[in-house]
């Protein structure tokens, strides 16, 4: 077997938790290598609803292990919650099963407060960010004033870092006429939770590049989407960090030549929590309005409608190409029955110009018309088929049709919530 990475190819909410719990059965260690608590994964396991949000979906399984990896930004009263929620479902977790890398960047009190105060004032002009304080605290990790796991252990570094952090927060906070934020409060905070969240604190990367774990299998687990990523999405309305593929190494510390292969996720068609572009979106029409209900597009974090529209194959074609994806697995597809037609864009009209990609100007993304391939729909249930052969005529050849557009064949096919309604039609840790 071979290391794999997971990543989502569209603006997220792609189905990744279930299958990297899927997955994560035939692997040995899970890694979660960016993103935080502004993501979230909604795993169905008979009559139990889990949803996570910065655990590693592998920590539903048992005699795994699950790392937090440092390109994530932790928020250590959310996971405890998380962890809170999840123990008293029956899932125990200790430092046997979850590991916490050491220098991972921590998101603090005043992150959040910053993060929705900013979203207010933007107003109509707003990113459409979550409030979790995400942004603020990957700014103040590259502007090297980040409070990290490993100094919660040294009170004299932590109040270093904290006044450091602060002096930069407080001037914005005056400047936007709001109160400062003491050193010793946000101390008392992290001294009630500290004991909490450091007995899980480990150096990641020594622990995944030890001779024990050679010949395991790792699977790398990112959060939101490619087309929000910080440099290649939807530029600005993305999240704050590298989701792709490549980021699974400097998020984990393992290196690059052991990522061997990848596995995108894909809905069958296109959801968008948030504010920002996106071509096929339909608005105010009957068939989104089935897309939302049927597939229960809420957020799995924040609770808000997702925008729903068909399936773009003109962005995933680009995703899949930054990603360096081997091949895709497509979720929802039980979401489509019943439909009469299905459309597939399959590239853009912008000022009487073809575009094959989405360009980076905002300026000509507001200006898109999506060219479409239609396709015949179909009457019979999707759900819970687990072979290729029992899908209707008309849904294989719907499938095929993504597979030509994007480029990259289907490994997997899901047919419903459930862990086990899955059709598999090739191993995506082997090429």
């Amino acid at each position: 077997m071979n290391n794999l990475v997971v990543v989502g190819c569209q603006w997220g909410d792609e189905g990744k938790g279930k299958l990297v719990d899927y997955l994560g059965d035939k692997a040995d260690i899970i890694v979660r290598f960016q993103g935080g608590n502004n993501a979230g994964h909604t795993i169905v396991t008979g009559d139990k609803i889990f949803k996570l949000s910065l655990l590693p979906s592998g920590i539903l399984r048992d005699n795994k292990l699950s790392i937090i990896g440092n390109g994530v930004v932790l928020d250590p009263w959310a996971l405890k919650k998380e962890i809170d929620s999840l123990e008293n479902l029956g899932i125990q977790i200790s430092k046997k099963n979850l590991m916490i890398a050491e220098n991972v960047s921590l998101i603090l009190p005043f992150h959040k407060e910053l993060d929705n105060l900013r979203e207010e004032i933007a107003g109509g002009k707003k990113i459409g960010t979550t409030g979790r304080g995400i942004g603020p605290a990957y700014e103040d990790k590259v502007g090297r004033r980040s409070v990290r796991l490993s100094d919660l252990n040294n009170p004299e570094l932590l109040r270093e870092r904290l006044e450091r952090s602060l002096s930069h927060y407080n001037i914005l906070m005056k400047g936007y006429g709001k109160s400062e934020c003491s050193v010793y409060e946000v101390e008392k905070k992290l001294g009630e939770i500290s004991h909490f969240i450091s007995k899980f604190s480990t150096c990641v990367w020594q622990e995944l590049n030890q001779e024990k774990n050679k010949d395991k299998t790792i699977l790398f687990e990112g959060a939101q989407g490619s087309l929000l990523d910080v440099d290649f999405g939807t530029y600005p309305y993305v999240t704050s960090s590298n989701t792709l593929a490549p980021a699974a190494s400097i998020g984990s510390g393992v290196s690059a030549k052991e990522v061997k292969n990848v596995l995108g996720i894909v809905k069958a068609y296109s959801t968008r929590v948030g504010e920002g572009p996106f071509p096929t979106e339909l608005i105010n029409d009957q068939v989104g309005n089935h897309l939302s209900s049927v597939g229960h597009e809420k957020g799995t974090v924040t609770g808000r409608d997702r925008r729903c529209g068909w399936f773009d194959a003109a962005l995933v074609k680009q995703t899949c190409i930054l990603n360096g994806v081997d091949g895709i697995a497509i979720t929802k597809l039980d979401v489509l029955d019943g439909l009469k037609e299905l459309k597939i864009c399959i590239g853009y009209n912008i000022k009487n110009k073809f575009y094959n990609y989405l360009p980076s100007s905002i300026d000509l993304a507001k200006k898109i018309e999506p060219i479409y391939e239609v396709f015949k729909g179909w009457n019979e249930s999707t759900v819970g088929v687990t072979s290729l052969e029992r899908l209707p005529k008309n849904a294989i050849s719907y499938i095929k049709a993504i597979e030509k557009f994007v480029g990259c064949p289907a490994y997997i096919i899901s047919t419903s919530p459930d862990r086990d309604d899955i059709i598999e039609v090739q191993s995506p840790f082997e090429r």
